[in-house]
């Protein structure tokens, strides 16, 4: 047991100082990082902070009502009237307006209205607007009718046993059994190399023999196996760890993520089908990589235990729209498929 642990602690404090894992480890937070960046560099360059105009022709915005509060990270836009086209225009075309909208006076029977602008406004001050005019129209209402049609619309999606249900606060419950999917094929392709060399690298130089002469066939294959196991298992963490800390930043200041109502248990079924199925790839991988000669050679074999982990997304719209298929029910049923489907 206690060559064991030797052969286990040596080879995960060799493997996790190594540049390539630490490479590994920090690119997929970067890239992620970096796409948040790219996104919110796109947003901000399409807000538009300029004023909105409207012309008033159907009453309704003669006294008008102060307009709802605007959810970060937004910013209110500020709602000139005007009296005719001829200011509003000369306003647009002096740049201190990015449109204006017109209420004709038939609006409250029609609905219509007609927006001018040289380019479309930014959404957010269209949405601001429709926001503005949206509360004056039931402005005449009982409060609790107006905040029910300003609430809108609250769906819940129920299993026929009750078992189950989802709506728009749990909305993420969906998407991580995807990014569950995605986050094993990601950890296995990244892990793939050292997981195969676990073995292949004592044999290529020549070391096998020195360790075979000290410890057991059996310690030095559990020390070694349990090592590449645990590097991989840390990478996940950190992973997770970072995602976590993500979601608890964007709660702090966006309102889709303070909606999410996340249970512990809800994650219990994903861990228990997710680690047995990394365990068990990696562990063939390791074996694969013990029959091998060389790294070249066990890297060809590897393709063939990651490809059925990809085949499920490649029929994922059968799969969501027959669960009961023949296909799905197949690829449930083989090991390697399993997780993912």
């Amino acid at each position: 047991m206690t060559k064991f642990w030797k052969i286990y602690s040596f080879e995960y404090s060799r493997q996790v100082f190594r540049k390539r894992f630490l490479f590994g480890l920090l690119s997929v937070p970067a890239i992620i990082v970096m796409m948040i960046l790219v996104v919110f560099l796109t947003i901000a360059a399409e807000m538009n902070s300029k004023p909105v105009g409207y012309i008033d022709r159907s009453g309704l915005l003669t006294h008008p009502l102060s307009r709802p509060a605007v959810a970060a990270p937004e910013k209110p836009v500020g709602l000139i009237p005007y009296q005719d086209e001829a200011a509003a225009m000369a306003a647009l075309k002096s740049g201190k307006i990015q449109a204006y909208y017109v209420l004709g006076a038939d609006y409250l029977q029609t609905g219509q209205a007609e927006r001018v602008s040289v380019r479309p406004p930014g959404s957010s001050a269209e949405s601001q607007f429709k926001d503005f005019v949206r509360a004056n129209l039931l402005a005449s209402l009982p409060g609790s009718i107006s905040q029910r049609l300003t609430q809108g619309d609250h769906l819940v999606v129920r299993s026929v046993d009750g078992s189950r249900q989802i709506d728009q606060g749990n909305w993420i419950t969906i998407l991580i059994p995807i990014f569950t999917g995605l986050a094993l094929m990601i950890a296995i392709f990244a892990s793939s190399g050292y997981l195969m060399n676990a073995v292949v690298e004592e044999k290529e130089n020549r070391t096998m023999e020195i360790l075979a002469s000290s410890a057991s066939p059996t310690q030095i294959m559990i020390g070694k196996a349990l090592a590449m196991i645990s590097l991989g298992l840390t990478q996940l963490l950190a992973w997770a760890l970072f995602g976590l800390g993500l979601l608890a930043l964007g709660a702090r200041g966006l309102t889709l993520f303070q909606t999410i109502q996340l249970s512990p248990w809800s994650l219990l079924p994903i861990l228990l089908v997710f680690l047995p199925s990394f365990v068990t790839v990696a562990a063939l991988m390791i074996i694969v990589g013990s029959t091998v000669a060389d790294a070249r050679e066990g890297q060809q074999i590897a393709g063939m235990l990651t490809l059925p982990i990809v085949l499920p997304y490649w029929f994922a719209l059968p799969l969501m729209t027959h669960p009961e298929s023949l296909l799905a029910t197949a690829l449930s049923v083989f090991p390697l498929t399993a997780p993912v489907t």
